[in-house]
Parts: structure tokens; C-alpha cells; sequence
């Protein structure tokens, strides 16, 4: 098997101290938001989410019971445990200590994920869930490591890249006339500050664009189970998008994981590597449960994998109530126009014509046109991400605008914001309230799109944007008691 996988001690190395890189990320985010969106009086409170739910249908520490205290632990056991598989310590004693450290990152991450509603249902939840359960057999730094982890983990890829492409082809005509990429920067959830620079490019490098995400994305996975060195070029090509797609966005740490399941696909030899010195070979109870949890994932694999040549494919789908062996992908479609929800409040109580409204700043979603997009990710602003959402449930009309329905955690975000909540405050930018709250206030759909290289260097604006209409009208607290 050497001659077909070459040494993967290296990349072992890489594997985990990423995988621990974005773990340390993700608990760090629970600590700084879980409470003020999903805590005992959180927008969406944990409680009031698990009533009635068993262990069985949603695994994890708080089926039994949550309290923020609870929520506290878990999150500084994690933020803990990463840190020490950053900085190897978790991968210098025996084999079980190695194991029982990443698989006690998968359960408090998957307990998090399972309790967490809406504010945690996106893919790399379960993406980070999945990779971390398998980055747990790799094996201590003293061990020689076994391909079976790492081809597990390979196969996580191919389905994350291959799912991403299947599901553009056949769900958006732009991805199959190669016109996506004019407005993908634009209309992107979360720009960065380069986005603005990446959507003026030329259209034949935006078509150009388009049919090399096809080929990363529907041909190259096919040569990542190929002999090295074609794995490794394959495996290059599936890093090398995600870091563009890194310099020109914010996903979280959406690409960033799929750049250390990246690594996987190298060898130790197309590094440029060799390990020096012998390794332990491995105990004959860590080589049975290898093989067993390699049955395992074949087992698991078989639904993935009918949805991946499915016409029905769905994206971002879990199997079983562990997080493991899912369907992922991403951009099925691509949205043409950029509608955005601005937070407006006021000191009157009694709104005029003459009302001066004064807007509330997200961290990173687009409100005032002449702030530059911030560089986030990897780090997660669950918040923005929730209201970014909100505009695709209104209907635009020539009329105007019409909403089915107010989301309960919306109005009680609003609700925050008439009472000057601080935990919720902290989660957001700028506070034109500093002083006393608001009496009243209402949100605005705004139609954004960037500014032309000429209007850019005239006023200095990122932005251009045009109201729409009112989606939530003038509220005050007294209208909102009984959220």
C-alpha cells in the first residue's frame, strides 16, 4: 500500500493540529454567543427547544438537562481539550488518551449542534461534527499511522467537493452557462474586504471562474482515491479553491476545514517530507478498531452515496442523529439581487413624518454603504448569518413588499433591542442607542448592490442601496410582550 498512498505521517500532523485549530474556533464562538442566542433566556431558548425531546433523537449533554452553567462547562472543557491538541499534548501519551481527547470534542460539539436550532443548522456544523470523530483514530505521534483514517476522511472530502458540484449543476442555469460568478461576490452572505475587487473583474475570468469550480468539484475527487502523485494534485486543486474562495469571503470555517480535509489527499513524499526514525507499529486492539470503524463508514456510506446520483440530491443532510457519514454541498443557486434588512430605531414615541430614525450596525453585514466588508471567518457571527436569511421569505413586488410571517427569535431580537439587552448588544456593532433605549423601531428592506469603480472613487462608498419597503413597522416595547 505504500507505493499507493505513500507515508502519511506528516499529514497526520497537519490533520490534527488543524482539525484541534478549528475546534479551539468553534468553542470560542459557544462561549462568546451560545447564551445570548440559545441560553436560558436566549432568543431561542434551549429549554423551550428540548421540551419533551429524548436523548435518542438528539444526543448529547443538554437532552438531559441544559443550564447556561452546563452550557459554561462544556464550553471551556472545549476551548481546553483543543488548545492541548493544538499544541500536541494530546499526542504524546498512549493511544486511548489521543482517542478519548478528539472524541471528547465530537460529543460536546455534537451536543451544542443537537440543542442548537436554527442558529447552529448550518453544513460545517455537521461537517466539523463528522471530521472530528474520525480525526480521532488517527493515532498518537508515536504511533505508525494507519491509511484508514485518513482514506475516511478522504471519502468525507470527495463527497463535501463532488455534493458541492452536483448540486450547482443541477439546480441553477448560471452554473451551467457559467454566469454565476457575475454576482456570487456580491450577493455572497458575508463579504470581505476584497469581495468588492473580486466582482469587478472581467466576465471571461468570472466564466473562467465558473468552470473551474466544475472541474475541482465534479471531476478532480474522482483521482483523489487515484495513486499518488495524482491524490496530491487532485487534493492541491480542492485547497487551492478554498483559499480563493477564503480571500474572497466569509464562510466561517466552512473553507478552512475543507482545506485541512485538503491534506488528506497528500502524501508525506509530496510535501517534501520523510520521516526520519521509526515509528511503534500499532497494537493489534487499535488495528481491530480501525477496521471496524472502516466497516462502519462503508455502512453509513450507502445513503450518501445514492443521494450523490439521486435527482432529488439534497444538500447538507444528516443520516443518523451522530453527525457522521452526511450529504453536504453548497450554492445550489445563486441570487441575483442582494436585499438587506436594516435595524432603524427612534427616540419619539409617536412616529411622524418628521421621525429621525437611526440605524443599528451588524459586525459584518452590510448596513452603512461607506463601511468597508470586515475580514471575519473563520470566526462565525451566527447573528448576521440568521438575519442575512430573513429577505429571502419577503416577496418584492412593484407594490411593495409582503412577509407570511415575523420569526418568533426575530421579534424577541427586536425586543432586545427596545430594553438595551447588553448580552444581545455584544453580539452586534455599533449602538446608536448608547445612552437609553430606543422607544420605537421598525426594519427596512434596502436593495444593495456595489458601487461602480467611478462611484467608488466620487463618494468613497462600497455600497449603493435603494429602499424597498418596510418589513417589520415601528414597534414598541409594549407591542412586544407577549413574544
Amino acid at each position: 500500500m505504500y507505493w499507493y498512498f505513500g507515508d502519511v505521517t506528516v499529514v497526520r500532523l497537519l490533520v490534527q493540529r488543524g482539525m484541534a485549530a478549528i475546534y479551539l474556533i468553534a468553542f470560542l464562538v459557544v462561549l462568546r454567543q451560545f447564551k445570548p442566542l440559545l441560553g436560558e433566556h436566549g432568543l431561542l431558548p434551549v429549554p423551550e427547544y428540548l421540551r419533551g425531546v429524548r436523548f435518542a433523537n438528539a444526543p448529547g449533554l443538554f437532552a438531559w438537562k441544559y443550564s447556561d452553567r452546563l452550557l459554561d462547562a462544556v464550553g471551556w472543557t472545549g476551548t481546553i481539550v483543543s488548545a492541548c491538541a493544538l499544541l500536541g499534548f494530546t499526542e504524546r501519551g498512549p493511544i486511548w488518551v489521543s482517542i478519548t481527547a478528539w472524541l471528547v470534542l465530537w460529543f460536546l460539539y455534537l451536543s451544542v449542534v443537537n440543542a442548537g436550532n436554527r442558529f447552529y443548522g448550518f453544513g460545517w456544523e455537521s461537517m466539523l461534527i463528522e471530521a472530528g470523530f474520525f480525526t480521532a483514530f488517527l493515532g498518537p505521534r508515536w504511533v505508525a499511522p494507519s491509511v484508514l483514517p485518513v482514506l475516511i476522511l478522504r471519502w468525507m472530502l470527495f463527497r463535501t467537493e463532488l455534493g458541492a458540484g452536483l448540486i450547482k449543476l443541477r439546480h441553477d442555469q448560471c452554473w451551467r452557462d457559467l454566469t454565476c460568478m457575475y454576482y456570487h461576490y456580491e450577493t455572497q452572505p458575508l463579504p470581505n474586504p476584497l469581495s468588492w475587487y473580486f466582482h469587478r473583474l472581467p466576465k471571461p475570468v468570472h466564466r473562467f471562474s465558473a468552470l473551474f469550480s466544475h472541474f475541482v468539484q465534479v471531476l478532480a475527487p474522482f483521482g483523489l482515491f487515484a495513486p499518488q502523485p495524482v491524490s496530491a494534485i487532485c487534493g492541491g486543486f480542492c485547497i487551492l479553491q478554498q483559499l480563493i474562495l477564503i480571500v474572497s469571503g466569509n464562510y466561517s470555517w466552512l473553507n478552512w476545514l475543507t482545506v485541512v480535509l485538503g491534506f488528506t489527499a497528500l502524501s508525506d513524499q509530496s510535501l517534501g517530507w520523510h520521516t526520519a526514525g521509526a515509528l511503534a507499529p500499532r497494537p493489534l486492539w487499535f488495528e481491530v478498531l480501525l477496521w471496524a470503524v472502516a466497516l462502519a463508514t462503508v455502512l453509513m456510506s450507502i445513503q450518501p452515496a445514492l443521494n450523490l446520483i439521486s435527482r432529488q440530491q439534497a444538500m447538507n443532510r444528516s443520516y443518523n442523529r451522530w453527525h457522521l457519514v452526511n450529504s453536504y454541498g453548497a450554492f445550489g443557486s445563486v441570487s441575483k439581487e442582494r436585499y438587506e434588512l436594516v435595524i432603524q430605531g427612534t427616540d419619539d414615541a409617536v412616529v411622524t413624518a418628521a421621525t429621525q430614525w437611526r440605524e443599528y450596525e451588524f459586525r459584518a453585514k452590510p448596513g452603512d454603504p461607506m463601511r468597508r466588508p470586515p475580514q471575519i471567518a473563520p470566526w462565525h457571527l451566527r447573528l448576521d448569518w440568521l438575519v442575512w436569511f430573513i429577505p429571502f421569505e419577503i416577496t418584492v413586488t412593484p407594490r411593495g413588499i409582503r412577509a407570511s410571517h415575523y420569526d418568533v427569535w426575530f421579534l424577541r431580537f427586536i425586543q432586545r433591542l427596545l430594553t438595551s439587552d447588553r448580552a444581545i448588544l455584544r453580539l452586534m456593532g455599533s449602538n446608536p442607542f448608547a445612552g437609553t433605549p430606543p422607544a420605537r423601531i421598525r426594519a427596512v428592506l434596502f436593495l444593495y448592490r456595489y458601487t461602480t469603480p467611478e462611484e467608488k472613487r466620487a463618494s468613497g462608498a462600497w455600497w449603493y442601496r435603494r429602499e424597498v419597503g418596510v418589513y417589520l413597522p415601528p414597534v414598541g416595547i409594549e407591542d412586544l410582550q407577549q413574544v
